[in-house]
């Protein structure tokens, strides 16, 4: 069977998400794994879509080493960070906070975009899973404060107070 276009693909892909909560679980990972067939077997984007399924099914373990695999083969910036940002949600699922930490601290480290305040948000879900709620609003607050009409000079020195104790 010839591969359908990249664009073909992830329209297909888009419109079988577009109906997830029409679905059970069992269904929708079936619609995607046949999904994913169509791609070749080191495909980072099929393997990401493949994730991201295994992910918003219950499906953690799975989801964790199908992230891992893509992010090994490589992906594009923008990609790359969504995956990043999955994976630590999910190992934070799976009860490691403290890796999802090192991953999401990494990406703070690096350039910003509009996915800033979603690494912070899973950031500060993941230290408060390990018992450092100060610091977790902390963060919480710091990205929240630039959508503030007001206050936003005052709520990011309440932020860094939190820290200071």
């Amino acid at each position: 069977m010839p591969l359908a276009s990249a664009a073909d693909w992830q329209s297909r892909v888009d419109a079988l998400w577009a109906i997830f909560d029409t679905l059970d679980a069992k269904t929708f990972l079936e619609h995607m794994r046949e999904l994913v067939a169509e791609r070749p077997q080191d495909d980072p984007l099929a393997l990401f879509e493949l994730a991201s399924a295994h992910d918003s099914t219950d499906h953690e373990a799975e989801a964790a080493a199908l992230y891992r695999q893509a992010l090994a083969i490589g992906l594009p910036d923008s990609l790359r960070r969504r995956v990043s940002i999955q994976l630590a949600s999910t190992l934070r699922n799976l009860g490691q906070a403290e890796a999802g930490v090192a991953i999401l601290r990494a990406e703070q480290a690096k350039a910003s975009d509009d996915l800033d305040d979603a690494v912070a948000a899973f950031l500060a879900l993941c230290l408060s899973d390990m018992g450092r709620d100060r610091e977790a609003l902390s963060v919480a607050l710091t990205a929240l404060s630039p959508h503030l009409p007001r206050y936003n000079r005052s709520l990011t020195n309440y932020a860094k107070a939190l820290l200071a104790d």
